[in-house]
C-alpha cells in the first residue's frame, strides 16, 4: 500500500504497526524535520503522483504493507470499550473523517463491514490525518451479528436515526457503548436499526434536514465523550 501526504505519512512513521519500505519526499519536503530520522528517497511531485495515484499527496509518499485488521472480539474485550460501527458507509472521505475523530476522543476502535462499505485504502489514510496508524480498526463479516456479540459481552448499542430516535443527550454512555452510523441517505438498514438497544437523534432546527455522517459522528462522539469523563 502506498500512503500519501504529510499526515498520513508522518503517523505512519510514528505508529510503527507497519513497516516503511521506502519514503519518497520533493526535495523541500525532504528537509522537514519530522522526516530527518527516516531514510527518504527524493523524486519529483510528477513521480509521487504517478506512484500514489493522487496529486494530493503534498510531497511525499511511503510504501507499506497492507492494513492491520484486528478482529471484532479484540475491540469488545478491552474493558468498557467505545467502540465505533459505520453500516455500508463507502465514501473513503467520510469514513477517514470518522475514524479521525473516533480515534481523537479515545474510541477503542472502528469496525467496518466486509461488502459494501469502503475498507482502508490510501485515500482513507489521508483523510483519517494518519488516525489509521493508532485507531484499532476491524472488518467483521455481518454487522447486525458483531452488534449482537457486543450486547453479550455487556455493550450498549445506539443507532444514529432521524426518526424513532430519543435525544442523543438522553441516553447514559457509561460502560461499553457501540455507536453505529449509516450511510447518508439510507441510514441504518432494518435489522442494523432493529438490533440497537436504542436508536439516537442531533436536533436540527435549520432548514437542512441531515448532517453528513462523519459531522454526526463528531458531535454524537463528542457528547459521549463529555458523559463518559
Amino acid at each position: 500500500m502506498i500512503v500519501y501526504g504529510r499526515n498520513a505519512v508522518r503517523e505512519l512513521l510514528a505508529a510503527r504497526r507497519r513497516p516503511v519500505r521506502r519514503v519518497l519526499a520533493t526535495r523541500n519536503t525532504a528537509r522537514e524535520p519530522w522526516l530527518a530520522a527516516a531514510q527518504v528517497q527524493t523524486a519529483s511531485a510528477e513521480e509521487i503522483e504517478r506512484l500514489c495515484g493522487s496529486s494530493g499527496h503534498q510531497g511525499v509518499c511511503a510504501e507499506t504493507t497492507g492494513y492491520p485488521y484486528v478482529s471484532g472480539d479484540e475491540l469488545l474485550a478491552a474493558p468498557d470499550p467505545l467502540i465505533v460501527a459505520l453500516d455500508e458507509v463507502q465514501d473513503p472521505q467520510n469514513v477517514g473523517a470518522v475514524i479521525r475523530t473516533a480515534e481523537a476522543v479515545g474510541a477503542a476502535g472502528l469496525v467496518l463491514p466486509e461488502r459494501r462499505s469502503a475498507e482502508v485504502t490510501p485515500a482513507v489514510c489521508k483523510a483519517s490525518a494518519g488516525g489509521v496508524e493508532h485507531l484499532r480498526i476491524a472488518r467483521v463479516r455481518n454487522l447486525a451479528d458483531f452488534l449482537t456479540d457486543a450486547k453479550g459481552a455487556g455493550a450498549w448499542v445506539y443507532g444514529a436515526a432521524a426518526e424513532g430516535a430519543v435525544p442523543y443527550d438522553q441516553p447514559d454512555y457509561a460502560g461499553g457503548v457501540v455507536l453505529v452510523l449509516g450511510a447518508e441517505g439510507r441510514g441504518l438498514r432494518p435489522r442494523v436499526a432493529s438490533t440497537c438497544d436504542a436508536l439516537v437523534a442531533l436536533p436540527l432546527p435549520g432548514k437542512v434536514g441531515s448532517l453528513n455522517v462523519s459531522a454526526a459522528a463528531a458531535a454524537l462522539l463528542y457528547e459521549i465523550l463529555q458523559q463518559r469523563t
